[in-house]
């Protein structure tokens, strides 16, 4: 393991998931259950999203970009719908904390898991991991450094996520959220338009 390497793609990866969609997606899910389930699922996604990274090299780069970010504008325009209408279910007391925290750790996990690992494909630290690997030909060092950069934002999501949850009213975090994945798809379809003009 070369430690140059692991702290470039740390120093790399980490500025550009700290205002990321998958902050956000973190946050929210650590309103929805405990944080520590949901750190072991979304540290698992991206664990496996960094390999695949790191496996892919370059060949990420090849994919169609607006194939790609056409995916992803569906994925977030889907998540504010689905964000946007569980807010109103807090609100007619369809939820409440005792039943968020009566889900089980492996389906708390496995929720989190999934939402993470769909919506980091083709996002810029992927990309940035890939392009990591081919350049430097280390692909552990590049997955050590990237990976941890992503389990220091994923931990900065979810607990300070669970935080503001015990603060702020649950909908209002989750109308918030389903806004910026809004804003994030509306994005996405503004990449794909540019990606096919």
């Amino acid at each position: 393991m070369i430690w140059s390497v692991v702290l470039a793609a740390f120093v790399l990866v980490l500025p550009v998931e700290l205002p990321d969609k998958t902050l956000f997606a973190s946050l929210v899910l650590a309103t929805r259950f405990p944080p520590l389930p949901v750190f072991v699922g979304v540290g698992t996604a991206f664990g496996l999203q960094v390999a695949i990274a790191v496996t892919a090299g370059s060949l990420l780069s090849l994919l169609p970009e607006a194939l790609v970010t056409g995916v992803v504008a569906v994925l977030f325009l889907v998540g504010a719908v689905l964000l946007w209408r569980s807010a109103g279910d807090v609100e007619d007391g369809g939820e409440t904390a005792e039943a968020r925290e009566q889900t089980s750790f492996l389906r708390a996990a496995a929720i989190s898991f999934g939402v993470l690992f769909a919506a980091e494909w083709g996002d810029l630290s992927q990309l940035a991991t890939a392009g990591l690997a081919a350049r430097y030909e280390e692909p552990l060092s590049v997955f050590v450094g990237a990976w941890a950069a992503l389990l220091v934002v994923s931990g900065l999501a979810v607990f300070l996520g669970k935080k503001l949850a015990d603060k702020l009213p649950i909908a209002l975090i989750r109308r918030v959220a389903a806004g910026l994945f809004l804003l994030f798809a509306v994005v996405a379809v503004v990449e794909t338009v540019r990606a096919l003009a």
